[in-house]
């Protein structure tokens, strides 16, 4: 029996679009670059009452702001954004029909009504619990329930996802094993079904709770389970960039990786591992076992920071080897030098993958040892370190897929295009800066969740060295070079969305296809020989200089951390 179905094929990149999934992947990009806006305008409320110079906002303000910030980052932004990368590398990727499109406009309504709900929980002003909500911080009900509906919503789209797996190998749209990025994406929607799951056995008693049909929520056991939701959430996004990491790779340079099978393996040993480094939030509480401690945060959390040190090693190897096919094969770095780097997508990506590793890598591995993470708990260093991890890290190559996106899902050409070569340099070297001055700042013992680190008018005053002051200064100066950054992202990807030249392309058109099959396989990757190309043995040596330059900076930093850990021991 024959099927006609609307398809339509961008030219320029031979990807194949079915209507339902653009219609799809435009309206949760759209929702997340709207969330993106309203958090960098709490994120600029924040980081001016953070810098001791300004202190703008009154406590009941900064609070409520900084809720309403963290959530429409951490959550919203992120996970608007996941989907769309999610039906982008099912159904586009692998040229087949996206599976229940109802359902999944269901899941994005779902997830609209529950951003909108809490938000207006926040606002209203009787919320301001921050991002964790730690009970017995009691919320209004609409608080949980937004945050419940924003999860069924993106469990929905999971499950959307896996269908349209299904789909695709039911009609053979692709041979062999599904491509690298989609396996990467299958990786991201594995841990999302899991952080969903855990939200929900936490959520929705707290949700009871705060309407009176609960009784009592125990804290230590709302700590323990919510950060198997709030810590995996940040690992949906690990794997999710990790994913664009190689899509860029592949779209700007042509690179393959230089191995699938230990890409895969990376990537399995995520879904196994990554989720257990949520440990780390809690090594100070007294109700959990050193032994549970002990292996969460080391023995199984290392076989997660080696897969990241894998994707770390494969992605830019992956970028060099390409380089050095097409002649930039002159020394250690010429593939480096010559890269396109007035290209976004590409500026973006790099400057993710350097700043993920070298500051949120680097840092999450230290925060993860039990006896470090006591000098730095509860400091400003942790948000300093998730901002290198969630903004540097996720939201940087996020920002590199979107420039890829304009043109080729949204048919537009892209508006400020000089504008756009800086924008990823303006907003990453302010967000590293940021991060790097918070967690310096953190070392020295400035609180995370005070919002005055003078402690102007209490009883009992602190004093912190000259330095930490003028860390906050920077780190504010920084933030506001990031806020910059940001207005420009928006400025581009809105002006270009919305009033940027139509780029004309062949429109949908229905595509008969026997017993269910889309328009034609994807080609499958073929063994490639590399002979002549590198230094030494070696066909990406660049790439392992770097990868020694990193270890370097890990040891040395590891070893002053326990260096600053031995100058508190006396004190026992």
């Amino acid at each position: 029996m024959a099927v006609n179905r609307m398809f339509r094929t961008c030219p320029s990149t031979g990807l194949v679009y079915h209507e339902p999934a653009e219609k799809l992947i435009r309206w949760n990009a759209v929702a997340a670059v709207v969330s993106l806006l309203v958090g960098g305008i709490l994120a600029l409320l924040v980081t001016l009452t953070r810098w001791p110079a300004v202190h703008l906002l009154p406590p009941d303000w900064f609070y409520l702001v900084l809720t309403a910030h963290g959530l429409d980052m951490l959550v919203f932004w992120i996970i608007f954004f996941e989907i769309a990368v999610l039906y982008f590398c099912s159904s586009v990727l692998l040229r087949c029909r996206l599976a229940m499109p109802g359902m999944a406009w269901l899941g994005f309504w779902l997830m609209i009504v529950g951003a909108l709900v809490n938000n207006v929980a926040v606002f209203r002003g009787d919320s301001s619990v921050m991002f964790t909500s730690y009970a017995p911080m009691g919320a209004h009900p609409a608080f949980y329930l937004g945050l419940i509906l924003f999860a069924v919503g993106a469990l929905i789209a999971c499950f959307v996802f896996f269908g349209t797996l299904v789909v695709a190998k039911a009609e053979r749209t692709y041979n062999g094993s599904v491509p690298l990025v989609t396996f990467g994406a299958v990786t991201a929607a594995i841990i999302a079904v899991f952080t969903i799951a855990s939200g929900a056995i936490i959520l929705i008693p707290t949700f009871l709770w705060s309407i009176g049909l609960v009784d009592y929520i125990d804290s230590l056991m709302y700590r323990t389970v919510w950060w198997a939701f709030g810590h995996s959430s940040q690992q949906i996004n690990v794997a999710a960039h990790v994913s664009v990491w190689y899509a860029i790779a592949a779209v700007v340079f042509g690179a393959k990786p230089m191995s699938e099978k230990v890409s895969r393996t990376a990537f399995f040993l995520y879904i196994c591992f990554l989720q257990l480094a949520s440990a780390h939030h809690l090594l100070a509480d007294p109700g959990l076992t050193s032994n549970w401690k002990i292996f969460n945060t080391s023995y199984a959390m290392y076989l997660a920071v080696l897969a990241s040190m894998v994707h770390g090693l494969t992605v830019p190897g992956a970028i060099e080897v390409a380089q050095r096919e097409k002649g930039f094969n002159r020394g250690l770095f010429e593939w480096l030098r010559k890269a396109p780097w007035s290209n976004p997508s590409f500026s973006a990506m790099f400057m993710s993958l350097i700043g993920f590793g070298f500051l949120g890598g680097i840092s999450g591995v230290m925060m993860g040892t039990e006896q470090l993470n006591l000098i730095i708990h509860n400091t400003i260093y942790v948000p300093g370190h998730f901002h290198a991890t969630v903004v540097v890290g996720t939201t940087l190559a996020f920002m590199g897929l979107t420039y890829f996106l304009i043109p080729t899902l949204f048919r537009r050409e892209m508006m400020f295009p000089g504008m756009a070569k800086w924008q990823p340099y303006v907003f990453g070297l302010g967000m590293m800066s940021f991060s790097l001055f918070m967690m310096g700042a953190g070392t020295l013992g400035v609180p995370r969740r005070h919002w005055d680190m003078t402690f102007a008018g209490n009883a009992l005053g602190y004093e912190f060295p000259g330095t930490a002051y003028l860390m906050m200064g920077i780190m504010a100066i920084s933030g506001l070079a990031a806020v910059v950054g940001g207005i420009m992202y928006l400025l581009i990807t809105v002006g270009s969305v919305f009033l940027g030249k139509k780029i004309q392309t062949p429109d949908f058109a229905r595509v008969a296809a026997r017993d269910g099959v889309a328009p034609k396989p994807v080609p499958q990757p073929v063994a490639v020989s590399h002979a002549g190309i590198g230094t030494a043995g070696f066909v990406a040596p660049g790439t392992f200089v770097l990868a020694l330059v990193f270890l370097t900076a890990f040891v040395l930093y590891y070893f002053v951390n326990w260096k600053y850990l031995s100058t508190v021991w006396p004190l026992s």
